[in-house]
């Protein structure tokens, strides 16, 4: 009972380890959708062409991170559940609330999508390199 007892606390830690990993990224979506909603959303757009700008938008960030659209990440592990922010490290996910918030001021100066994702591709290399080497992440994990 002891054992079983360890084994469902071990997992119960793992659960808030994951949520808390996602809130980092959830912090900054909405100023990320915002900038989107009011920048590159013309007036009249149906739900579906608007939802594709949104998607569009989020693939931005997955292939300034990770090098591949969330369709492409399914189509790679088809067998996992979720999707590929929730297979990603404690780095990943700093950076890609980094990114989501850089993405949002890009949005509002108006840049092209393709320099936005350059720029973005750039940052995220640098945080990386930045976050896999610093000891305080680690201690995250």
């Amino acid at each position: 009972m002891i054992k079983e007892f360890q084994r469902l606390k071990q997992q119960e830690i793992k659960n808030l380890d994951w949520s808390a990993k996602r809130f980092l990224t959830k912090i900054n979506y909405k100023i990320h959708t915002d900038a989107i909603k009011q920048n590159l959303i013309p007036q009249k757009l149906d739900k579906k062409d608007i939802w594709f700008i949104y998607a569009d938008e989020a693939d931005i960030l997955n292939k300034a991170l990770f090098w591949m659209t969330a369709k492409q990440w399914r189509e790679e592990n088809s067998w996992e559940k979720g999707n590929i922010r929730d297979y990603t490290t404690v780095e990943q996910l700093i950076v890609l609330a980094n990114l989501e918030s850089i993405n949002s001021e890009l949005i509002k100066m108006w840049l092209e999508q393709s320099k936005r994702l350059e720029l973005l591709n750039n940052t995220a290399i640098t945080q990386m390199k930045s976050l896999v080497e610093n000891t305080i992440t680690k201690k995250l994990k």
